[in-house]
């Protein structure tokens, strides 16, 4: 591993912002920590540093043998930085999108969304079972492109750090030309979205654009109060079932599974069953779409904005087991 790595530089920072918003939070908006809640996502921080302790290093093994076979020799030019920083973001992006819409690799990215509370520490709540999907395959084309390992490690530290900030309610909306090309607190947050409107939108790590490039961004709105966490929520502070639950239920399900469908509850989208008898976030969007527009036909003059009630109904008859995502 390189021997520079940003975020063990910033872990000092990310302790003084969590700390200044707990303030802010118990003046302006107490509900938005829990203690036990804080404590599983600081736990789940502290397993993912020991996970990339243990696993990292197989990784960055694995991209240093394959950089000797790399088309250029990009080397350490300046140029090169930025150039990595944005291609290694739109690599996040699909890796981000794929561990949305592709169950192996939900089983890990769950834990990221787990809580119902949106708060700098919640940002802390990264996977320990990541090295067990396929997202590293993301990064052999960069790797192969001439880009050395070292510096996709420090671009994607970076990249991390920026995400950091953007777990907050304490900040509404940031100016408009910057909210139209980087990745906010206002965008993150729909990203975190139970809401049907919101399932599986905003998929960006640093730079919005590539939601709206590949057609997967939703504005926030406030016409409509923000729900987080997962569509059926944990309903526990047991920290191995946070971190194993979606392992669990998926390996439950290819078990019990015919033969012929095993292979896709490992591959299709979380929620899908070969029976039907769970919903994916495609169907409850489409299903709350369905209704919104229903409601508008039978009653053209309705205020659609206040439908929070149809979304919370919609939510409720949906909740599938752990294996369903949020947006």
């Amino acid at each position: 591993m390189p021997d520079f790595s940003p975020t063990d530089y910033a872990i000092p920072g990310f302790v003084l912002l969590v700390l200044v918003e707990m303030i802010w939070a118990w003046r302006r908006r107490p509900e938005a920590y829990e203690p036990k809640d804080t404590l599983i996502s600081l736990s789940f921080g502290l397993g993912s540093t020991v996970a990339g302790l243990l696993f990292g290093g197989t990784v960055f093994a694995l991209f240093l043998a394959a950089w000797e076979y790399r088309l250029f020799d990009i080397g350490w030019a300046w140029w090169a930085w930025p150039v990595c920083f944005v291609l290694d973001d739109l690599k996040y992006y699909w890796v981000h999108r794929a561990g949305h819409r592709i169950r192996w690799m939900w089983a890990a990215h769950v834990n990221h969304h787990s809580s119902q509370h949106y708060n700098l520490s919640t940002a802390l709540r990264q996977t320990w079972t990541g090295a067990f999907t396929f997202g590293i395959l993301f990064g052999f084309p960069l790797v192969l492109l001439g880009f050395h390992p070292v510096m996709l490690a420090i671009c994607g530290g970076f990249n991390l750090i920026y995400q950091f900030w953007i777990h907050t309610e304490a900040i509404d909306k940031m100016p408009r030309w910057f909210e139209t090309v980087m990745n906010t607190p206002s965008h993150h947050r729909v990203h975190h979205a139970t809401n049907p409107r919101y399932l599986d939108r905003n998929y960006a790590g640093v730079f919005i654009i590539w939601d709206k490039l590949f057609g997967t961004f939703e504005p926030e709105t406030s016409e409509e109060s923000i729900r987080y966490g997962i569509v059926k929520q944990l309903g526990s502070f047991n920290l191995l079932w946070a971190v194993f639950h979606e392992w669990i239920g998926m390996i439950q399900d290819i078990w019990h599974a015919p033969w012929k469908h095993k292979l896709s509850y490992l591959l299709r989208e979380p929620g899908w069953t070969h029976d039907a008898s769970r919903d994916t976030s495609d169907m409850i969007r489409a299903r709350w779409q369905q209704r919104l527009a229903s409601d508008v036909s039978s009653d053209p003059i309705a205020d659609i904005t206040d439908d929070t009630a149809t979304n919370n109904s919609v939510a409720d008859q949906n909740s599938i087991a752990d294996s369903t995502k949020l947006a």
